[in-house]
């Protein structure tokens, strides 16, 4: 299974917020949206990534005084992105997210940006296929194709 599956299932679908935004609205917007990161713009180019993660390790750092942090204060820029393409495959991705402690992988095509997917996506398409690989095995072994 190919990337471009999963956003085809998904949506592709983008949640950004600006780069000079207070970080509790970034929070604000995560919750309001059930999502776990934002991609960050700047004068109308993407310029990075905002996660969860970010804000609570920035919230431990500052013991909780955040007022005057900005998103870009935090943010991973974008040239330290690890990025994954349409065609990539699914458990290539799995495996680059696992190794690098990333739950959020930008999905690049001809270098725009066309929509982002986590770890949780990534488990979910790799679980749907082992369920079907098992139910298929166990006809298999049932003799029903015999």
């Amino acid at each position: 299974m190919k990337v471009k599956d999963i956003l085809n299932e998904k949506g592709r679908e983008l949640i950004t917020i600006g780069a000079n935004v207070p970080i509790v609205d970034a929070a604000q917007r995560m919750m309001q949206r059930n999502i776990g990161a934002l991609m960050v713009e700047d004068e109308g180019r993407l310029v990075g990534l905002i996660t969860e993660r970010d804000i609570v390790k920035v919230l431990a750092k500052t013991e909780g005084v955040m007022n005057n942090l900005k998103v870009k204060d935090i943010m991973v820029n974008s040239e330290n992105l690890l990025v994954a393409e349409p065609d990539d495959e699914v458990e290539y991705v799995m495996a680059v997210m696992i190794q690098n402690a990333i739950r959020h992988m930008p999905i690049v095509e001809r270098s725009e940006l066309i929509g982002i997917i986590s770890i949780r996506d990534v488990v979910k398409t790799h679980v749907r296929k082992l369920k079907a690989e098992i139910h298929f095995l166990k006809e298999y072994i049932s003799d029903k194709y015999v």
